[in-house]
């Protein structure tokens, strides 16, 4: 039987909506599409780099509390409100991710709210950071 983990973070958006932060199923680990709001202060900093921080932050906490880490993560689909600040944001993310490659999708739709200027939701499976990978690079040499 399969073992289910739900995370909530107190955020009223959550019980509003009914979700749960992330879901855990046996290894798999589904992280809600999560904005850069800091949950102590409850602001949301307007500079893009300090938001995109903020969400690696608050994802981080969500997968820490199921003992997992961003190491693990699989998939990653980033939302970016304004497109000129794609290359930006995809710095940052660059630097989260880096050694770690996991699947992404980047895409430039209206966010829930203005003061949004980038989400992030992940898939990440428990412990994937201490497998072994194999690396294919399908570009001709």
């Amino acid at each position: 039987m399969s073992n289910i983990i739900k995370v909530k973070t107190g955020s009223p958006f959550e019980d509003m909506a009914s979700y749960s932060r992330l879901v855990a199923v046996d290894d798999w680990i589904y992280v809600s599409n999560t904005a850069g709001r800091n949950p102590d202060t409850k602001e949301i900093n307007e500079d893009i780099i300090q938001q995109t921080n903020q969400v690696f932050s608050n994802i981080e906490r969500a997968l820490a509390s199921v003992d997992s880490s961003l190491a693990d993560v699989v998939m990653s689909r980033v939302f970016i409100q304004n497109p000129d600040d794609t290359a930006t944001v995809m710095e940052v993310v660059g630097s989260k991710f880096r050694g770690i490659d996991p699947a992404t999708t980047v895409t430039c739709p209206p966010l829930g709210s203005t003061i949004y200027k980038v989400e992030l939701e992940v898939t990440a499976y428990r412990n994937a950071s201490k497998r072994s990978v194999t690396r294919i690079n399908l570009a001709s040499t």
